[in-house]
């Protein structure tokens, strides 16, 4: 994903000075009073979490409208409904996710019990994307939240509206001393990262992620890293081409193709390549019917990265290709077969530009793909099943979706993350608690019988032969 949400940068977007320790200090002394614990506190603040997001979704729409141009129906899909939805369902589960689980011991370790005791880990940090800024930044909050962590929030300053929002709007909700807003730049999330927190999720680019790694390194600080990558759609000569078009463009136009998990590019295979470049055609057309202008891109920066790289493609523009400066927007483009090398394929695109390569076999398609870093998502589109589950075995990825993209991040029974470079831990559901938990290992053990003392120096004979047969 590409962020500049933890670089540095010269000016602080932030209209007030924050003292960064005493913030964290006084969400430290919260967690010390044993506040947060409680599953009472929990439920209540991820229902307020819940609240938050749902009487101001009209607010939500219009920062995400000034930031990054997003409808009001995209607005409410990936950010409201998703964080939402997300609160909720570990509002809901959060009492049953925090007990004991017992575990059965082994005959040399009896008479005793043993469980895993889900403890919070203290104060974290979440470093939010510009991207989906709610999304990104209050639905990891949910996690930390429920696993009875005081949390701080930094929103990314290159979405200055959404920021701006959250920063009034969860003092107003959620526990004032136990989870707080810090706007600002990159030098900002430094200053942050150098307070030490107990764990640190980041959202974002993998070099800026590398940074953010480094610095929480010398605290020890336990991290999560959501770092995006190419994400790759393998489409077989014998997949669904009509549906596998129209849901390839869908996913690729979401939010102008910013998103962490957009198809990065496709891989299809020669005899269905021609036909699924018009299908896209077809669907993008449809889709942009009443937008002939283009998508918007986030800011300049990005706009001219994506035009510098479209102008210096080696491969043919099979679809739009057209750009305006002046609006910061760019036509969805297809480009069929860019050099390997050029940055097409070789940066993570975050826009709406779509390279197709051609492969003449599902064992190319699987060699192009593994020759590259591990992404945060890998789609495939094909009908037998024996191909479908030779690539979910082959093609190693953070996530992978069948016939389809990016449903895995909408739902709360599955882990999201990456592997590699495309990020390490995964939240969503069950899985965020268990993230910003500490697993503790307990067992509890009677004094009478002292069965122990058979190994008690002196070590007889039969001592060691008896410990030999129960150890």
């Amino acid at each position: 994903m590409t962020t500049e949400s933890a670089a540095p940068a010269q000016v602080t977007t932030s209209p007030d000075v924050v003292d960064i320790p005493a913030t964290v200090r006084r969400l430290r002394q919260t967690f010390a009073s044993g506040r947060t614990r409680s599953v009472e506190w929990r439920k209540e603040q991820l229902h307020a979490l819940e609240r938050l997001m749902s009487d101001n979704e009209s607010a939500v729409a219009d920062a995400l409208e000034k930031d990054l141009g997003r409808s009001p129906f995209e607005a409410w899909l990936a950010d409201v409904a998703s964080t939402t939805g997300e609160a909720a369902f570990a509002a809901k589960n959060v009492g049953k996710w925090m007990k004991r689980r017992h575990r059965l011991l082994e005959l040399s370790q009896l008479p005793g019990r043993a469980w895993v005791e889900y403890e919070p880990y203290g104060t974290v940090l979440i470093i939010g994307a510009w991207n989906f800024p709610f999304a990104l930044t209050l639905g990891p909050a949910v996690g930390a939240i429920a696993a009875g962590n005081t949390v701080v929030l930094k929103p990314s300053e290159v979405a200055p509206a959404s920021s701006a929002l959250m920063a009034e709007l969860v003092p107003r909700y959620l526990d004032n001393d136990a989870i707080a807003v810090v706007e600002g730049d990159g030098a900002v999330s430094q200053e942050l990262i150098a307070q030490g927190f107990d764990h640190l999720l980041f959202t974002g680019g993998t070099e800026v992620g590398r940074r953010v790694y480094e610095g929480a390194a010398p605290h020890l600080t336990p991290v999560t890293l959501e770092l995006g990558g190419k994400s790759p759609v393998i489409v077989t000569a014998d997949a669904d081409i009509d549906v596998a078009a129209k849901r390839i463009a869908w996913t690729k136009l979401i939010n102008s193709g910013q998103i962490c998990i957009a198809p990065d590019y496709v891989v299809a295979e020669a005899s269905v390549r021609d036909k699924l470049v018009d299908k896209i055609r077809e669907a993008v057309e449809g889709f942009e019917a009443g937008n002939t202008g283009g998508k918007r891109i986030v800011n300049e920066r990005h706009f001219d990265r994506l035009t510098t790289a479209l102008a210096a493609t080696k491969g043919r523009v099979a679809v739009g290709g057209g750009s305006d400066a002046s609006t910061l927007k760019i036509q969805p483009t297809v480009v069929v077969d860019p050099a390997p090398d050029e940055p097409l394929m070789t940066d993570e695109i975050f826009g709406p530009i779509l390279p197709v390569v051609t492969v003449q076999s599902l064992d190319e398609a699987i060699t192009f793909v593994n020759s590259r870093p591990k992404p945060l998502a890998a789609y495939l589109f094909a009908k037998a099943k024996a191909v479908r589950e030779r690539v979910i075995k082959e093609v190693p990825a953070g996530g992978m979706v069948v016939n389809h993209l990016v449903f895995h991040f909408a739902t709360h029974k599955l882990p999201f993350g990456g592997v590699g470079p495309s990020g390490m831990g995964a939240y969503h559901g069950k899985f965020g608690f268990e993230e910003f938990s500490h697993r503790k290992s307990v067992m509890t053990k009677p004094t009478r019988p002292d069965v122990t003392a058979m190994i008690y120096p002196p070590y007889t004979e039969k001592a060691w032969k008896l410990a030999r047969k129960l150890f």
